[in-house]
């Protein structure tokens, strides 16, 4: 049986944003988080290392205002400053985040997403917003949001191509708020009010296929992954399944720790199931903790857009032949980054750790090659398509 959500558009995360969830690099981000007090980076912060930085900053801002004719926004510049700060770093994933951005950010990893709830695409090209699909019983829906509309403008401010990626977090608020979309839906224009709330987001649908075989397609690795993981496979178990598709393709990743608990679920006790390595080369060995609960044959699909989280599961489970590989080679992201929350409430999240699979290959820029390739031939519209050259492949193995 399928879960409630049903046979959703079988969509491609990596260039799908969550209006409740995140906007951010290569939309899902294909980021593993773990969470560290302040304590550490706020001392380092403290030092007194910054006086070059100081002395131009205090030069540029004695111009700027004897010069310049606006008003100069304090808040602003040092936000920009610090952000471009970071940036210099030169490390895709490693970010300055404001009070906002940084409760937001630590919330969608919890799995704690507040919004109208709906898929959309943002092209920062042509300058448009695009709702791929409103989430079942969000307020979306409730307001008769569809597929295929255009989102113009929000609150008043029309969609550009020079604003499309700040007008998309306008549609983002605080539970309790709402916000007042224009909507062009063919020839049609019209507003529409959305309340802001609490988004019950499902990260597993799975449904029974050929009989005994369960399918499970875990969409992210956010907070509570494993557990509704573990609550699908029983309920499949119940119905009698003797065999399991695990469907991570489109899959950009999550919470490091959600990827281990599923893989506790199926690899044996004591086993390593992740290798990391810091910057002084210190490393890590993750360790199975428990006893399997499956032990049936596996399929796991994959494709060029399973990354981070998505690798660690699809590397240990091939690593110790807890499953076969089918599809396309994964994305190649193997660094995890830690969030670290400073005394103001802003935050940096830092690649600190690059991790590796049990048998210790590399997966960073490298990604996992299937046991057995297959391209998908023809688009796929849901969750369960004849004309899934890969989920059929899958099946043909398991059967």
């Amino acid at each position: 049986m399928e879960t409630s959500k049903g046979q959703r558009i079988y969509r491609a995360i990596m260039l799908i944003i969550i209006t409740a969830l995140l906007s951010s690099l290569m939309t899902a981000i294909l980021v593993n988080e773990r969470f560290t007090s302040s304590s550490s980076i706020d001392s380092i912060a403290s030092g007194d290392g910054t006086t070059g930085i100081e002395k131009t900053l205090a030069s540029i801002r004695t111009i700027l205002e004897n010069k310049y004719i606006g008003e100069l926004d304090d808040e602003q510049m040092l936000e920009t400053a610090i952000k471009g700060y970071v940036a210099g770093v030169g490390d895709q994933y490693t970010v300055y985040y404001t009070p906002e951005e940084m409760d937001e950010e630590y919330n969608t990893a919890m799995g704690n997403y507040v919004g109208i709830g709906i898929y959309m695409v943002a092209n920062n090209t042509e300058g448009t917003i695009t709702i791929v699909e409103p989430m079942e019983g969000s307020p979306a829906e409730e307001a008769g949001l569809q597929e295929g509309d255009l989102i113009t403008k929000v609150d008043g401010e029309e969609v550009t191509v020079d604003n499309v990626s700040e007008i998309s977090d306008k549609i983002k608020g605080e539970e309790g708020t709402k916000v007042k979309l224009e909507i062009t839906r063919g020839e049609e224009t019209f507003e529409v009010e959305v309340e802001r709330r609490k988004i019950e987001v499902s990260h597993i649908n799975s449904t029974m296929v050929e009989g005994n075989i369960a399918y499970i397609q875990i969409e992210d690795f956010d907070g509570g992954a494993a557990e509704e993981f573990k609550e699908n496979y029983e309920e499949l178990k119940s119905q009698g399944a003797t065999s399991l598709i695990i469907d991570i393709r489109n899959n950009g990743g999550g919470v490091v720790d959600e990827a281990i608990d599923i893989l506790e679920m199926i690899c044996d006790k004591d086993s390593t199931l992740l290798i990391e390595t810091n910057k002084d080369g210190e490393e890590t060995e993750i360790k199975s903790k428990e006893d399997p609960i499956i032990d049936v044959p596996i399929v796991v699909l994959v494709n060029e857009n399973s990354a981070s989280a998505s690798e660690i599961l699809a590397g240990a489970l091939k690593d110790y032949d807890k499953a076969t590989i089918i599809g396309v080679k994964t994305y190649g992201k193997g660094v995890i980054q830690t969030l670290y929350r400073l005394s103001d409430g802003s935050g940096l999240k830092i690649t600190t750790d690059e991790y590796c699979t049990p048998n210790r290959n590399k997966i960073n820029e490298v990604g996992i090659e299937p046991d057995i390739a297959v391209e998908l031939d023809n688009g796929i519209t849901e969750m369960i398509d004849e004309n899934d050259t890969q989920l059929q492949r899958a099946i043909e193995e398991l059967k």
